[in-house]
């Protein structure tokens, strides 16, 4: 019998690159591939890349030093090892890639992994395997379903792409070049996939898109579903519990999705919605097409749906020809709105984007360093004081919460609240997979420690779904 081979995956960057690497173990599996968490001891290693911040190709490059080495060590063994560089890196910047690191033998954008049985072919041909054109087929449909093991392997929560691509435009943003146009799956696609993952012990499901609001795939009438109709049919499959999405538009927030947020009690009341300034003005340079008025005119509309809804943003710091006054109004808004977390970060610039034309034009135009380091300080100094009391406010409520897996204390479950702080009990095993009440006692850090509410006791007829006890990686 032949020994299975060793796959090895690095992803960097977004949700959609965690589901991708997911689905490429899937599309690797009947080549009798089976993972690793060990790079040295792999057949194939993948870099999954992200091509959204600074110096997203020379994190690669300095990478594919690292592996170039552990390539000609395992040769000396007598062991071949293949490279592959995919994603969305691999999609801009390809041809580069392959004439600076000779090592790779596979470069596969975001659009076509589901080819790397054919490429990985192609390249022991010896030639380098290259394949970043936006293929006419839809990859999804040729891509195998993942087994029954893998899926509970992962655990009870679960991301379903529905929607890829943006036709937004905003002038700092590489993902219409990177990921194409907006493509939204069909209904019964996605459906069957929630089926699948519900059957074997998938609780949550995160709906995942880059601009996922903007969902509009084909219903069995033929018609185009929005998001928000999505969510109250896909509410109805046995086992789902918990129902997210991220990431959305503000342009795209329509009445079926605040409905969804007022009438579906498995659709949790957290929210990542980006904004990026709290400027007109730089609104306006990024092609954002809203206000900041228009912004918080779409939060005050989910919050009068759902009184207990909280929100998470990103934010951009230094974006070309941004004054005091604009970022002050950045702080304004966040003020007015009181996030439970965001993102925020330096604007790094993207070439080939307008906002980096923009800036090469006008070199006057560019925010100094040092002026962007103290600008995302202070940002970020308000938004972890919002967010540290968000979860501060936690402490004495009891609040639902789903069981992830073990936690690294012995005889610790964690799981997460509806707005996914994590939460921390001393319970058994079984209560994996359930949702249960739990009084918070304490904070550490980001994360509740409490008890299982004294009137909730776990329910034990269950068998316990069988989760790895290891922390995930986490992803911004």
């Amino acid at each position: 019998m032949t020994p299975p081979r060793k796959l090895h995956i690095k992803s960097y960057g977004c949700q959609m690159n965690v589901y991708d690497a997911q689905r490429m173990v899937d599309t690797l599996a009947p080549e009798g591939f089976v993972e690793t968490a060990d790079a040295n001891e792999a057949d194939l290693v993948i870099l999954n890349t992200c091509h959204i911040r600074e110096k997203a190709s020379e994190k690669v490059f300095s990478e594919l030093g690292r592996l170039r080495v552990m390539k000609e060590e395992a040769a000396r063994e007598g062991r071949e090892m293949k490279i592959a560089v995919a994603g969305c890196v691999a999609q801009a910047e390809g041809a580069e890639i392959t004439r600076r690191a000779s090592t790779v033998d596979v470069v596969v954008g975001p659009q076509s992994y589901h080819n790397l049985p054919k490429l990985l072919a192609k390249a022991r041909t010896g030639a380098p395997a290259i394949e970043t054109e936006f293929p006419i087929q839809d990859k999804f449909s040729s891509l195998p379903a993942p087994k029954p093991a893998a899926i509970r392997a992962r655990g009870i929560s679960s991301f379903v792409t529905v929607q890829e691509g943006c036709d937004k435009f905003c002038t700092f943003c590489v993902v219409p070049y990177t990921r194409g146009m907006e493509v939204s799956r069909p209904v019964a696609a996605i459906v069957d996939d929630v089926k699948r993952l519900a059957d074997n012990g998938v609780r949550e499901i995160t709906l995942i898109g880059q601009n996922v609001n903007a969902y509009h795939g084909e219903g069995a009438n033929g018609q185009a579903w929005s998001l928000g109709r999505l969510l109250h049919h896909l509410a109805s499959v046995p086992g789902i519990v918990r129902l997210r999405y991220s990431t959305s538009h503000p342009r795209d927030v329509d009445d079926s999705l605040i409905e969804a947020h007022r009438d579906i009690p498995a659709v949790m009341p957290f929210v990542h919605l980006p904004v990026q300034s709290g400027s007109d003005r730089i609104l306006a340079a990024m092609n954002r097409k809203h206000t900041a008025a228009d912004y918080i005119r779409t939060i005050e509309r989910f919050r009068k749906a759902s009184p207990k809804i909280a929100f998470s943003s990103d934010f951009i710091v230094g974006f070309p020809g941004e004054t005091e006054q604009d970022f002050s109004d950045t702080l304004a808004l966040v003020t007015q709105i009181s996030y439970a977390g965001a993102y925020s970060f330096k604007y790094s610039s993207r070439p080939g984007t307008p906002a980096a034309d923009m800036q090469e034009t006008d070199t006057a135009l560019a925010v100094p360093a040092a002026v962007m380091d103290e600008r995302l300080a202070r940002l970020q100094a308000l938004i972890d004081a919002q967010q540290a009391s968000f979860n501060r406010a936690a402490i004495g409520q009891t609040v639902e919460v789903l069981f992830e897996r073990a936690a690294h204390e012995p005889g610790q479950i964690v799981g997460r609240t509806a707005y996914l702080q994590p939460a921390h009990v001393m319970a058994p095993a079984d209560i994996i997979g359930q949702v249960l009440p739990v009084t918070i006692d304490s904070l550490e850090r980001y994360s509740l420690k409490g008890r299982l509410a004294s009137t909730h006791a776990a329910d034990t007829s269950r068998a316990p779904i069988s989760i790895p006890a290891t922390e995930p990686e986490t992803f911004a």
